[in-house]
């Protein structure tokens, strides 16, 4: 039967109208592929000599195991964000005599054949046969890869199943990201150390080799757990699409908003039903952990608002800059029904304007845990949040009304540059230089509070004018719908 799926994929694929494009775009994905594969080889069969220059007061073995652990995390947060789920179209199979047990083991299997499952084949596989096989033996060694190929096994099927439930709810992504920044900010403190974790587990895997089948037994959880999952919400649909049971259509948060509220509930549920434009929504809170990138604690100290001003816009505002750079584009696939519905434009504006300051809301107070490294980004959070809401909002919307691209949600975002043009780049630098640039004469002057006020006040006043803006863009809209639309339809 499996090989019967895969003989239907296969076909499929050569017979879809984008066969060219698939093609182009699988060459691609596969030199990069073959490049990182072949960059992790080299780390591999390198490790025995890095290892010592990176961490040069450790035994070796110490510092390998300390890696580990690290590489899982950072494993589990790459495919949080690339990786596919798994899809099989399984309308035509349902009427068939074709028990969904086998339908579940292809998708399991398919979910295998990921880049992400030979890496550690690579990564650690040529030091486990050349340094570990002579430390602590046969046993100890084979018990080792054993470990780490079931920790690979785990994070694979963990996150298809976080990402299957985050469809319904999307509170299981934030809720595993919020745990990740936990740990990452009791490893920044140094109240624990993942690095002496790992290694403790590792040496007593050494010392007790039969301990390595703890990872096994949980990857063989998470993996009975999703083929569980799948079993009970197999529908007649692709796997990635939300069930589409009849769910209320009242946000009741909406509500007070009237029109506006209703016209925001409906595109919300868009966003929430969809594979491209739900991504860009579980991206906005993973772009919440790059403030231990942004945020240096020379910076902090020397109050250096300038050097971290991009982080803190990125991080509050991510949600207008991934969700608002293909506005109007989302809704391509029924644009002219817009147009044909008495729709009042000027309450679309103003629903746009809604979900915007909602979403950057939302982030920004789960960005406050940063203010546990420093009360002071706290403020630098509040002046971005401001500028966000006051000025990108309008600059998004504004140049919205120049995308005639049209878009189709329903495919995945990894590498899927549909939509994409110059107006998306052209977005970036408004967006991202105006703040700094308002601050630079003050932090160059030794002021770096009263530049923070200044931002913030024109963030404010920006936010104060958005009845002007508002009906602003409303003209534009009205002067451009019948080109958007034109576009939409090519």
């Amino acid at each position: 039967m499996l090989l019967t799926f895969l003989s239907h994929q296969r076909k499929a694929f050569w017979r879809s109208r984008n066969r060219s494009g698939s093609l182009a775009a699988q060459f691609v994905l596969g030199f990069f592929m073959l490049y990182f594969l072949i960059v992790a080889l080299g780390i591999g069969f390198g490790m025995s000599h890095v290892l010592p220059q990176v961490f040069p007061d450790q035994d070796i073995i110490t510092s390998f195991n300390g890696i580990i652990l690290y590489y899982f995390a950072f494993d589990f947060l790459m495919r949080l964000q690339l990786q596919d789920l798994p899809t099989l179209s399984i309308v035509p199979y349902l009427h068939l005599k074709i028990p969904k047990r086998k339908i579940i083991i292809f998708l399991n299997v398919k979910a295998l054949f990921s880049a992400f499952n030979l890496w550690p084949f690579f990564l650690f596989l040529p030091f486990c046969l050349t340094k570990i096989a002579p430390a602590f033996g046969g046993m100890a060694t084979f018990m080792y890869i054993i470990s780490i190929l079931s920790g690979m096994v785990l994070n694979n099927y963990l996150v298809l199943y976080i990402k299957r439930k985050s469809i319904t709810n999307v509170w299981f992504t934030v809720i595993g990201l919020l745990i990740i920044a936990s740990f990452a900010a009791l490893e920044h403190y140094k109240l624990i150390s993942i690095m002496r974790i790992s290694d403790l587990i590792f040496r007593s895997i050494a010392a007790h080799p039969y301990l390595g089948f703890v990872f096994s037994a949980l990857a063989f959880g998470i993996f009975r757990l999703n083929s569980s999952y799948l079993r009970k919400n197999l529908y007649a649909e692709e796997l990635s699409s939300v069930d589409e049971k009849k769910v209320s259509t009242d946000y009741a948060f909406l509500n007070r908003f009237g029109r506006v509220g209703e016209l925001a509930a409906l595109e919300l549920k868009l966003i929430l039903r969809h594979k491209r434009s739900r991504t860009a929504l579980f991206m906005g809170f993973l772009f919440l952990l790059y403030g231990f990138i942004f945020y240096k604690e020379h910076a902090i100290a020397e109050n250096a608002f300038g050097q971290m001003m991009f982080g803190a816009i990125f991080m509050t505002g991510i949600s207008i800059i991934i969700y608002g750079q293909f506005m109007f584009g989302w809704q391509s696939a029924h644009f002219d029904g817009l147009l044909s519905n008495r729709i009042n434009f000027k309450d679309f504006i103003k629903a746009k304007f809604l979900l915007f300051t909602i979403g950057c809301t939302m982030i920004t107070l789960l960005a406050s845990f940063y203010g546990f490294l420093s009360p002071k980004l706290l403020l630098l959070h509040l002046t971005a949040y401001l500028y966000n809401i006051g000025f990108g909002t309008v600059v998004v919307l504004y140049l919205a009304t120049y995308n005639y691209k049209r878009l189709d949600i329903k495919k995945s975002a990894t590498f899927n540059y549909q939509g994409a043009g110059a107006n998306q780049w052209l977005l970036m630098f408004p967006y991202a230089l105006t703040p700094i640039l308002i601050y630079l004469p003050f932090g160059l002057l030794g002021m770096p509070y009263l530049g923070l006020i200044i931002v913030s006040t024109f963030g404010l006043i920006m936010l104060l004018m958005r009845g002007f803006w508002v009906n602003y863009i409303t003209r534009k809209f009205e002067q451009q719908r019948y080109k958007i639309a034109e576009g939409f339809r090519e």
